[in-house]
């Protein structure tokens, strides 16, 4: 196999090896780094028996991520604030390929965090990108007894959080749109009609912005959360000079916050099946909103 033809191979799968990592990791550069390293890893072994190019980079680049995830997670225990996934745009017929969506939502990259990082690993690999059982156990050098039972875990883990029904991604907008129009219009009640009384509010500003430091719970407390921050300059930027848009973030509906020079913020909401705000997300940790700022797709 020559130079050329070794990038050649590498290229074609890179899109998918970025798509395992960003899942794996949350966030767009730890993802990069790990594809990077792969790349490293392939040009440098010894590839005279690899039969299936696909699946031995996917292995490489798990097991990559997998040393990742286990150094981040430490990271993350003195993380300021509840810690979000790096918000990506993706493009708009992705909403409508629902369990693909799914896999790259935000409040399912939250599910994903309660996860141990094998456990991630075989549900991912396994849910979402349909590998066999057999090709999982020799990628992760488990056996695939041991495996089954770590995926068959993981799985009811995700499911008991994160209840499967079909949300219209026109829906999500419309939902979308009504809690910012609350939301900018400060109206308490009109907040409170479009929010699920069990709302969840997570906002992560990493220490660097104002952020809740923790999840709010319940429509009463989130609508005046809510209500208490909006028309108010935040990030060092006043609201007259703040700008919406919506995008496509993460597989659903959402909406980046600009401001003159960068994105101050990105809100996704989560839906449930009665078309309320079950959950809401706020990613303004600056560091975050790099892809967003670059307008980088997250490739699927």
């Amino acid at each position: 196999m020559g130079v050329a033809s070794l990038e050649e191979v590498f290229q074609e799968y890179r899109d998918l090896l970025f798509a395992v990592a960003y899942r794996m990791l949350g966030t767009a550069a730890d993802a990069e780094d790990a594809v990077q390293d792969a790349w490293l890893r392939w040009s440098a072994a010894d590839r005279s028996d690899v039969e299936d190019p696909r699946a031995y980079l996917v292995r490489i680049t798990t097991n990559l991520a997998l040393d990742r995830l286990r150094s981040a997670q430490v990271q993350r225990e003195t993380y300021v604030g509840p810690w979000l996934p790096e918000p990506m745009l993706t493009s708009p017929d992705v909403a409508e390929e629902a369990e693909l969506a799914e896999s790259v939502s935000m409040a399912m990259l939250v599910v994903l965090e309660t996860l141990s990082p094998l456990e991630r690993a075989v549900f991912l690999l396994k849910e979402v990108f349909g590998f066999p059982y057999a090709e999982i156990a020799q990628a992760l050098d488990r056996s695939e007894a041991a495996v089954r039972q770590v995926g068959t875990r993981a799985r009811k883990h995700v499911e008991a959080r994160r209840p499967r029904f079909a949300i219209d991604p026109r829906e999500r907008r419309t939902v979308t749109d009504r809690f910012v129009d609350a939301a900018l219009g400060g109206d308490l009640n009109k907040l409170m009609e479009v929010l699920a009384p069990d709302v969840a509010l997570w906002t992560d500003g990493g220490g660097k912005v104002k952020a809740a430091r923790r999840v709010i719970y319940g429509a009463d407390k989130v609508a005046r959360w809510v209500a208490g921050v909006t028309g108010r300059p935040y990030a060092g930027v006043q609201p007259e000079d703040m700008r919406i848009r919506s995008a496509d973030i993460n597989g659903v509906p959402g909406i980046v916050v600009d401001g003159p020079e960068r994105p101050i913020c990105t809100i996704t909401v989560d839906v449930d099946e009665r078309g309320r705000v079950a959950a809401v997300h706020v990613v303004a940790n600056p560091d975050k909103l790099r892809a967003i700022t670059a307008n980088s797709e997250l490739p699927m």
